[in-house]
């Protein structure tokens, strides 16, 4: 029997910008070896699987490499899907059971709000020095328990030029960069690098806005700020903080639809 397949290209309303992830809506569960399997194949940052469950979806996300956590670009694009295709009407509320715990999503017009909890980090001492690796003086680095880190550095093309050491990068789970904007119409920039998930530089990352929002919002004193992640791609992520809770919001675009035929 064949699978449905979907790519989005999410936190974009154009296409081949943003952040691409694949979607598969399945029936029933997949095991992972599948699942892995596909994401794999698919070569993406991020593939999304989900799965009708109670009044929501049960929702797991893949690197090419690994399972993750949490990932807000697939969400965006998974929900994008279920609205695109009727499976959501434009007023409901789409629901996604995760590792993370239940995540939501509504619709208003071309925009998709993900309703999302706080990455907060701290002052920690990483075991790679994170200024060399990214080859500019870092302002601030804050990070968790499980490796990821936050570095701010000194102005946007700075963070435009970045050519960062992978390889140092790699002892880490992932770096985000970040600087305040000085292009109107943002408040910060950022990059993310994880090659030890599989994405040397994820385009758009928005569980890392998870880590941004906190951040910033307590720099810059606002609770509604927009952000700009400047990968090569490029893409928008308008941010809310409110009661102990992040809201991410950008756009989507179907570039693809196929059939897995295994």
């Amino acid at each position: 029997m064949s699978q449905p397949i979907v790519q989005v290209d999410a936190f974009t309303d154009t296409p081949f910008a943003g952040n691409p992830a694949a979607v598969c809506v399945l029936a029933s569960p997949r095991d992972d070896v599948w699942m892995q399997h596909v994401a794999r194949e698919m070569n993406l940052s991020e593939t999304a699987f989900l799965h009708p469950e109670g009044d929501g979806y049960r929702l797991r996300w893949f690197t090419p490499l690994v399972e993750v956590p949490l990932c807000g670009h697939a969400t965006l694009a998974s929900a994008h899907v279920l609205y695109e295709t009727g499976a959501l009407a434009p007023m409901e509320t789409a629901r996604f059971f995760t590792r993370s715990g239940e995540l939501s999503a509504t619709k208003q017009g071309d925009w998709l709000t993900l309703d999302f909890p706080p990455l907060p980090l701290t002052a920690q001492r990483p075991p790679v020095d994170i200024a060399a690796a990214l080859g500019v003086p870092v302002l601030n680095l804050l990070g968790t328990q499980d490796q990821r880190w936050l570095a701010e550095i000194a102005s946007e093309e700075q963070l435009r030029a970045l050519t960062p050491d992978l390889e140092a990068i790699r002892s880490v789970r992932n770096v985000i960069a970040t600087c305040r904007a000085t292009t109107p119409g943002f408040d910060f920039m950022s990059r993310v690098f994880a090659p030890r998930q599989g994405v040397d530089e994820d385009p758009v990352n928005g569980s890392a806005h998870c880590s941004l929002t906190p951040y910033w919002a307590e720099k810059l004193g606002k609770t509604e700020m927009v952000g700009y992640q400047a990968s090569s791609r490029g893409g928008v992520v308008r941010v809310r903080l409110a009661d102990a809770r992040v809201y991410l919001s950008g756009q989507a675009v179907t570039v693809l639809r196929g059939e897995l035929t295994i």
